[in-house]
């Protein structure tokens, strides 16, 4: 983003970006995307779709699944598995999670598609059980796919993606498993074969270090099946008639070229530092944000909004104010005055919470200076909070840094 125009003086030094999306952007990529456009024709193009296509099948560890890549956000994502997966005769499974499965509901409901919703409690995970007994009671086998969110951005809570495989194989019920894993694919780790996941989708603007534009999906023999046989007539979204190497139909018209060319810079960046070390970083940065939140908390006026511990995400943490406590205007302080922008509350959740993004391209002193931005916002605005946040982030960075030196 532009930090400066004519009628508004230029800000020394960069904005530290902490939403969940979009995330900060490595010049590498930027650069790539930068690169001047050519014909469909060129033998590059079609070199570079291809290794996106394996690059995504490696991030995800899905050798054997189809990676489709839309101009999309994760939104069309979501509107691609109700194409594909849906038919008159069946309905959809979601289970409810927070704001963003909320919102993929209303998005599949606005279709005419049928779906059931599983019950959520605010600040915890989605219930398995209840996935499980809705399969159970489905004697039928009317419900053709379940549909989680790994990672809920608006509530910083990431749930057990193996225990919904677990639920699936005990109600002995042929349902197809899909996962949003928008908000957790190279942050958390994911492996879609081995977690038995048949659909997984995600978009670019988060754990993908890229600008907001490119989705993808990826699909396993079985769900292409399925679709193939039961879904209703589409166009833009069939995963059957991308399934070609005709470059233009492979994107239902022009590729966007330059959203490719970052995507595969992208992956050789994370593919770099390897994927194990991505996850690792993100855990460690994670942990440095909870252990300063935790000192944040101590007077009562903020706590965590994930009520497990074990459930805060690597990705992003949301932090509850008392009543009485603005967090747009803390925001705002934050981000006009101390150059630390992060994300607000969504949904129910709006006024109620601020988020801290610790995903992409992130590292150490990008976390300490935004927790220190954040703390010099809470003074201004006279927020009650434990003043020694950072220096349990420092303690609990230096501490993670000594254990893997005795390793």
């Amino acid at each position: 983003m532009n930090r400066f125009s004519p009628s508004s003086p230029r800000i020394p030094g960069i904005r530290f970006v902490h939403s969940p999306g979009p995330t900060h952007v490595p010049d590498e990529v930027m650069h790539a995307m930068q690169r001047p456009m050519t014909d469909l024709s060129d033998p590059r193009v079609a070199a570079m779709i291809a290794e996106c296509e394996s690059g995504m099948k490696r991030l995800l560890h899905s050798p054997n699944s189809d990676v489709f890549l839309f101009a999309s956000n994760g939104h069309g994502m979501w509107e691609s598995v109700a194409a594909n997966l849906a038919s008159p005769q069946h309905t959809l499974l979601l289970a409810g999670s927070g704001h963003f499965s909320d919102q993929w509901a209303l998005q599949i409901e606005g279709l005419g598609v049928a779906l059931q919703r599983t019950p959520h409690q605010e600040g915890h995970p989605f219930d398995v059980a209840a996935i499980e007994q809705a399969l159970r009671d489905d004697k039928d086998h009317r419900i053709s796919a379940v549909l989680v969110v790994h990672t809920e951005t608006s509530s910083g809570v990431t749930s057990d993606l193996a225990a919904v495989r677990r639920a699936i194989d005990a109600a002995a019920h042929p349902a197809l498993y899909v996962v949003d894993a928008v908000a957790s694919l190279a942050a958390s780790p994911f492996h879609m074969e081995a977690l038995g996941v048949d659909v997984a989708l995600g978009s670019s603007q988060k754990g993908l270090m890229m600008p907001p534009g490119l989705g993808f999906v990826a699909v396993n023999a079985q769900a292409m099946a399925w679709s193939a046989q039961h879904a209703d007539p589409r166009f833009y979204w069939d995963w059957q008639r991308r399934q070609t190497g005709n470059q233009s139909a492979k994107f239902c018209g022009t590729p966007p070229l330059a959203h490719i060319a970052g995507l595969e810079t992208a992956i050789a960046l994370l593919e770099a530092e390897g994927l194990p070390q991505v996850w690792a970083r993100h855990q460690r940065l994670a942990g440095a944000v909870h252990a300063a939140v935790e000192r944040w908390a101590v007077p009562g006026a903020l706590r965590f909004h994930a009520r497990v511990p074990e459930t805060r995400s690597a990705s992003v943490t949301a932090i509850e104010v008392a009543p009485g406590i603005d967090p747009e205007a803390l925001r705002t302080v934050a981000r006009e005055r101390f150059q630390v922008a992060m994300a607000g509350g969504l949904g129910p959740l709006a006024g109620r919470v601020f988020r801290i993004g610790h995903l992409g391209d992130m590292n150490e002193p990008m976390i300490l200076g935004a927790l220190a931005g954040i703390e010099a916002a809470m003074t201004v605005q006279k927020i009650p909070f434990g003043t020694d946040g950072v220096a349990a982030a420092v303690a609990f960075l230096a501490a993670n840094q000594a254990a893997q030196s005795t390793r």
